[in-house]
């Protein structure tokens, strides 16, 4: 999942951004409002951490822009992050379109639970468990296990380990299961905007993945759709 944090707090912008690159999403940064309005016209963001008090622009003019102008990816969520606490401001910020809101100061690990929540509700899930075929990706303890199809035969669950960037690519599959993702898609949605377009970045890590996922299933569970994309299999 990609993610853009808007904050002109240069030191609080990289601290956040840093806490969600350990969780394995890819992270933008933008220190003013029109910084971020111009990567928003040109990435597919799945979540913006969008301060309110910015140099140039009010963090609700950009949420209301994101939530009314054709220009922008309206599904986007937004999780407004202020020092602004009243009542007022809360329900202002939710009435411009908001999907949550969090006021400063704020610890790092509540940040990432209100993350986690939002990009959940993106396949409809009420917990931090995805769940296709036998494999098991846990969101928030950032675990990925296979699960045996009869566990009292099979014996326990297979843990697999995974790099960073192989969880978030696992996780953005499992997130769109039996969906044909394009290369294109996975570079907008796992990859931030330092990554070269033109690498093989995309086809070395599916390799990776595939391989470790082979480890636990006796079929491939990541097809490759010649001319398209790839696609993850349910597999018992």
């Amino acid at each position: 999942m990609r993610i853009l944090v808007v904050d002109d707090e240069r030191d609080l912008a990289d601290a956040i951004a840093t806490a969600l690159r350990r969780e394995g999403y890819a992270v933008d940064i933008a220190n003013d409002g029109h910084g971020a309005l111009d990567r928003l016209m040109v990435n597919a963001y799945d979540l913006v951490c969008l301060d309110l008090t910015l140099p140039d622009l009010d963090g609700r003019e950009i949420c209301r822009l994101v939530r009314t102008d054709d220009r922008f990816d309206r599904s986007t969520r937004v999780l407004m992050i202020t020092a602004r606490d009243s009542i007022e401001d809360r329900v202002g910020g939710l009435d411009d379109g908001a999907d949550d809101y969090l006021v400063k100061p704020f610890a790092l690990q509540e940040l990432s639970a209100r993350v986690r929540s939002l990009l959940r509700r993106e396949t409809s899930g009420e917990d931090a468990l995805l769940v296709v075929g036998n494999l098991r990706l846990d969101t928030a303890r950032r675990t990925v296990a296979w699960r045996p199809s009869d566990p009292d035969r099979g014996g326990p669950d297979t843990m697999i380990d995974l790099t960073t960037k192989e969880f978030a690519l696992l996780r953005y599959f499992m997130a769109h299961p039996g969906q044909v993702i394009s290369q294109e898609r996975l570079l907008e949605h796992v990859w931030d905007e330092m990554t070269d377009p033109f690498t093989n970045t995309v086809r070395v890590t599916v390799g990776t993945l595939r391989r470790k996922l082979r480890m636990t299933s006796d079929d491939d569970l990541i097809e490759t759709v010649i001319g398209s994309g790839y696609r993850l299999l349910e597999r018992s």
